[in-house]
């Protein structure tokens, strides 16, 4: 019996550090580098096979819809960037929506007009809210193909085509992902080594999760949400859905699961299409962030999965597996960490909880690190960005504690999601530690006086004995 124990209770151990772990990193980076190799011999054999094929290049009429919100500071290297692009500029319907912005964006697109003539650009004027800006878009759109990016990023130059040219090489596309990628120039803008070092994190997540993580997802059919900074549609595919939802703050997520549930189609996406967009500002940016994606995510998945979610759907819905994996799973790895020193008291040696989370770490590193092998053969059309990804392989080994850290925000995400109404304008880290220290002040307000009385009490003041 004893025998028995100690074998169940090292199957547990082992277990929950290793085997989620090995699940959601291994299986996925291993199966990615398998995509990579097989997409780089298809490669190979359509060349072969066109050697003697001119390529004939067709370039649709396609609409660009560019929301705007208080984007003074970037529109113009967005519109510049578009202009500057290898589609042709008289094939490109650009709608700039105004979503209720108080600055001066509209005076930075009368200034682009001047300064970019052959670019087909209209001012739109939208009610608040990205999604009603974006639908007012979609109303007004012409052409075959509708794109929608930020404002506050800029294309590559050959993303567009890239993008509309997949379209034209296969019929059953019907809706696309970008590739979204931080700016390397203005990462490299930031002077103290910190916070540099934590935006060259953030472009290796982005990258990987993108370059990699969505290549095999796409291959699989199980990509979870198109990217709302780069995203692109058949125009007669978006106009038969119900466009972008005005009841959440994830519109993106929303109309993804509305092609896969509603269209029963599959989400690709365009690896070679990229969009940079401006690192993470600060921690309260970053906070903000990833709690809007928590939270929209949540959102979306209780409109189309409450009656999905059972163990039975999770082997065959990638939606539902994806939201276990990354939304449940992903948590124990934060209490994990957290609840090493518990295991001193539960009979496990010390040697074993350092060994185990060596053990645990190294896994994660190594995932990294498959992930970052295939990004680097993704990047090969990109010889500029493809090198100075190379020479940032030292942040892969960043990589688990920054995961870890948004583990923390994330959870936060949905802790707010219970208590407060959805609103794109949430709570940053400094007006949430505010509100923290305004709570613990009240909810212990009675302890404090209790123990400020005690303290009066004990620490009597001495100059009456010496009376």
């Amino acid at each position: 019996m004893d025998m028995i124990n100690n074998m169940l209770n090292s199957f547990l151990f082992w277990a929950a550090w290793i085997i989620i772990p090995i699940f959601m990193e291994m299986v996925p980076a291993v199966g990615n580098i398998i995509i990579l190799f097989r997409k780089q011999w298809q490669k190979r054999r359509s060349k072969q096979a066109a050697v003697d094929v001119p390529e004939t290049i067709f370039f649709p009429e396609i609409t660009l819809m560019i929301p705007v919100y208080n984007s003074e500071d970037t529109l113009e290297a967005c519109i510049r960037s578009v202009y500057e692009s290898d589609y042709p500029t008289n094939r490109i319907n650009v709608y700039l929506i105004n979503n209720q912005g108080t600055d001066n964006s509209f005076q930075v697109f009368c200034e682009c007009q001047k300064r970019y003539p052959e670019l087909l650009m209209q001012w739109l004027n939208a009610e608040q809210g990205k999604s009603k800006a974006l639908n007012m878009a979609l109303f007004n759109s012409k052409g075959k193909y509708i794109i929608n990016i930020d404002s506050d990023g800029v294309l590559e130059k050959s993303a567009l085509k890239n993008m509309i040219k997949k379209f034209e090489g296969d019929s059953s596309i019907q809706v696309m992902t970008g590739a979204v990628l931080t700016e390397p120039r203005l990462i490299e803008q930031y002077h103290w080594l910190f916070p540099k070092l934590i935006r060259k994190t953030e472009f290796m997540e982005y990258a990987q999760a993108f370059l990699a993580g969505r290549n095999y997802a796409s291959e699989t059919n199980s990509v979870y949400t198109l990217s709302g900074a780069f995203s692109a549609f058949r125009k007669s595919a978006v106009l038969d859905s119900h466009l972008y939802n005005t009841d959440t703050i994830c519109e993106d997520t929303e109309l993804t699961f509305q092609m896969r549930y509603n269209k029963e189609e599959k989400v690709q996406i365009c690896e070679d299409a990229i969009f940079f967009v401006d690192p993470i500002e600060d921690m309260n940016k970053l906070y903000t962030q990833r709690q809007r994606w928590q939270r929209g995510s949540l959102e979306v998945s209780s409109m189309f999965l409450k009656e999905k979610m059972t163990v039975g759907k999770m082997f065959v819905d990638p939606t539902v597996r994806t939201l276990v994996y990354d939304h449940t799973f992903a948590f124990p790895r934060m209490i994990w960490y957290l609840a090493m020193i518990c295991l001193l008291f539960m009979n496990y040696s010390m040697d074993m909880v350092l060994f185990s989370a060596v053990l645990l770490f190294s896994l994660y590193i190594l995932a990294g690190y498959l992930y970052f092998i295939s990004t680097v053969i993704f990047l090969k059309p990109f010889e500029e960005l493809q090198t100075y990804y190379k020479k940032q392989w030292y942040v892969v080994l960043l990589l688990p504690l920054f995961n870890l850290f948004v583990f923390f925000i994330r959870f936060a995400g949905i802790i707010n999601s219970i208590n407060t109404n959805s609103a794109w304008k949430t709570r940053n880290f400094t007006e949430e530690k505010e509100a923290f220290v305004q709570e613990f002040n009240r909810s212990t307000k009675g302890l404090r006086s209790i123990m400020h009385k005690v303290r009066l009490f004990v620490n009597v003041d001495g100059s009456e004995d010496e009376l």
